[in-house]
C-alpha cells in the first residue's frame, strides 16, 4: 500500500469536500491517485458536501451545555438548510457533541478543528452529515461564559430535544453567595432575555456598539427635523430620546418581564441582599437561530420544472 502524505490528503479534501479520514482512506484504496480517489469518494457518496457548500444555511439548532460545576456554559449554532433537519436525531446529537467540545475549547475555528468525545474531528463530522443528509451545514458561531465564583445559567427556547432549541441564552452571575440561588436568578434573567419584546443589545450603556448608537441618533434626528423644529431644540430632544432608547436596549435598565415594576438592576441588588454577598451580571449571550443570515426564498414550482426539463 502506497504511503499517503498529509499534503495528498489536503489536496483531496479541498477537491472533494470530504472528511479527512475519508480522504485518507480513498487515497489508500487508490494507491495515492488523486483523480481515482475523487471518483471513489463520489461512488461512496462522500464528495457531495462540496457541491452544497454555496447553499444558504439559516435553519438548524442552537445547542447549549453547562459544565458539571455550573461555572461555565456554552452555546453553539449549527446551521442547515431546512427546519426538517433540526428534527434529525443524528444532527441533534452532533450539535450536542459540538457544545460539549465548546466547554473546553473557545471559538468556532478551534472547535471545528478539535475532536469530539467520540474521537471524531468536528469538521469531518459536519462533512459526513452533509453527505448523508444532503444539505449544506456549518458550525456558524459559538460563545462561552465562565465565572470564578457564582453560576452560569442556560435557557433554551422552543426546545427540539434535550440541550437543543431555536433560541439559546447564557447568563453569568458573579457572586460568593448560594450558587443555587444565583443559578435560579440567572435562569430567570435568561428567560427575560429570550422573551422580552426588545431583546437587549448590551449589558450596560458603555457596552453598546457605537455604530448602533450613531445609527439610532441619525434615525431620531431625521425624524425630529421633519417636524420643522429649530436645530437647537432638535438636539435637546435627541439627548432625551437617546437616553430613553438606551434604557430600552440595555439589559440592566430593562423592566424585568416577570415583575415589570422592577428592573434587572434592581433584581440583582435584591439577590445580593438575599445571598448576603455582592452580585454582578458578568455577561450574557443570546443566540437566535439564523439571525443575520440572508435566507433565499426558492420558487419550488420553477425548481421542479427545471429538474423535469419542463422549464
Amino acid at each position: 500500500m502506497a504511503e499517503i502524505t498529509a499534503a495528498q490528503v489536503k489536496d483531496l479534501r479541498e477537491k472533494s469536500g470530504a472528511g479527512m479520514m475519508d480522504c485518507k482512506k480513498a487515497l489508500q484504496e487508490n494507491n495515492g491517485d488523486l483523480e481515482a480517489s475523487v471518483d471513489w469518494l463520489r461512488t461512496k457518496g462522500l464528495s457531495k458536501a462540496a457541491k452544497k457548500s454555496d447553499r444558504a444555511a439559516a435553519e438548524g439548532l442552537v445547542a447549549g451545555k453547562l459544565s458539571d460545576d455550573g461555572k461555565t456554559g456554552v452555546l453553539v449554532e449549527l446551521n442547515a438548510e431546512t427546519d426538517f433537519v433540526s428534527k434529525n436525531e443524528t444532527f441533534q446529537n452532533a450539535a450536542r457533541d459540538f457544545a460539549l467540545v465548546g466547554l473546553e475549547i473557545e471559538g468556532v475555528d478551534a472547535i471545528t478543528a478539535a475532536k469530539t468525545a467520540k474521537g471524531e474531528v468536528v469538521s469531518d463530522v459536519i462533512t459526513n452529515l452533509i453527505a448523508t443528509i444532503g444539505e449544506n451545514m456549518r458550525l456558524r458561531r459559538s460563545a462561552r461564559l465562565s465565572v470564578s465564583e457564582g453560576a452560569v445559567s442556560l435557557y433554551l427556547h422552543n426546545a427540539q430535544g434535550e440541550g437543543v432549541g431555536r433560541l439559546g441564552v447564557l447568563v453569568a452571575l458573579e457572586g460568593a453567595g448560594d450558587q443555587a440561588i444565583l443559578k435560579e436568578v440567572g435562569r430567570k434573567i435568561a428567560l427575560h432575555v429570550a422573551g422580552t419584546p426588545t431583546p437587549p443589545l448590551a449589558l450596560n450603556e458603555g457596552d453598546l456598539d457605537p455604530a448602533a448608537v450613531e445609527k439610532e441618533k441619525k434615525f431620531l434626528t431625521d425624524q425630529a427635523l421633519e417636524s420643522g423644529k429649530p436645530i437647537g431644540v432638535v438636539e435637546k430632544m435627541i439627548e432625551g430620546r437617546i437616553r430613553k432608547w438606551q434604557e430600552e436596549v440595555v439589559l440592566l435598565k430593562q423592566p424585568f418581564v416577570m415583575n415589570p415594576d422592577q428592573t434587572i438592576e434592581q433584581l440583582i441588588a435584591e439577590t445580593a441582599k438575599e445571598t448576603g454577598s455582592p452580585v454582578t451580571v458578568k455577561a450574557f449571550v443570546r443566540f437566535a437561530l439564523g439571525e443575520g443570515v440572508e435566507k433565499k426564498v426558492d420558487d419550488f414550482a420553477a425548481e421542479v420544472a427545471s429538474m423535469t426539463g419542463q422549464g
